[in-house]
């Protein structure tokens, strides 16, 4: 059983994306595989490039042989070289705190009205680019991605609560005040 670290399509027609992944060498293109070691999109701008290192080099370890196209991209993604200064769990820990975000964002906008909607899909544009950027540069960037999340994600919340806030006052009905019912009720008559 030969493995072999290489591309399975995804994606729809004439837009694809790929999975990096080990499989058999005998599997057809996108069937069976062993393991998803990342992912690889070529149509944004920059390229996105995700791969685990870890797991990566513990396949090479065991034998599997990625193809030219998937050593190329593995030598970009910094697999081969020393490992990054910055853990990898930072990384996640700022991908996790941001998807928190956008989707704390998503459930506010979703809930208030559509002007305030289209606010959240900006600020889910705006999230998706940071850490687009973060994931991008590792090493310094990470921190600044961090303080660019942070600051979207809270100036975007306080204008989606100022926006709330707002539509709630003008929207408000305006009250009656009830009209008493002992004015109109009769005096009973007392016994004598």
């Amino acid at each position: 059983m030969a493995l072999k670290i290489r591309l399975r399509r995804m994606g729809r027609k004439k837009a694809p994306t790929y999975r990096i992944v080990v499989a058999e060498s005998s599997s057809p293109r996108d069937g069976r595989f062993v393991a998803n070691l990342g992912h690889y999109n070529p149509r944004t701008e920059p390229t996105t490039l995700v791969v685990d290192r870890d797991r990566t080099l513990g396949w090479l370890g065991q034998g599997a042989v990625p193809t030219e196209t998937v050593h190329a991209l593995l030598r970009k993604a910094g697999v081969y070289g020393p490992a990054p200064t910055v853990s990898e769990g930072v990384v996640e820990a700022v991908k996790t705190t941001a998807k928190r975000a956008s989707k704390g964002a998503a459930g506010a906008a979703a809930k208030a009205a559509g002007a305030v909607a289209s606010v959240a899909g900006a600020v889910t544009g705006t999230v998706t680019d940071a850490v687009g950027s973060a994931a991008g540069t590792v090493t310094e960037a990470v921190g600044s991605a961090v303080e660019a999340v942070q600051d979207a994600v809270a100036g975007a919340v306080e204008e989606v609560r100022s926006r709330v806030a707002g539509g709630e006052s003008e929207d408000a009905p305006a009250e009656t005040p009830a009209e008493s019912p002992e004015a109109e009720t009769p005096e009973a008559e007392k016994p004598e």
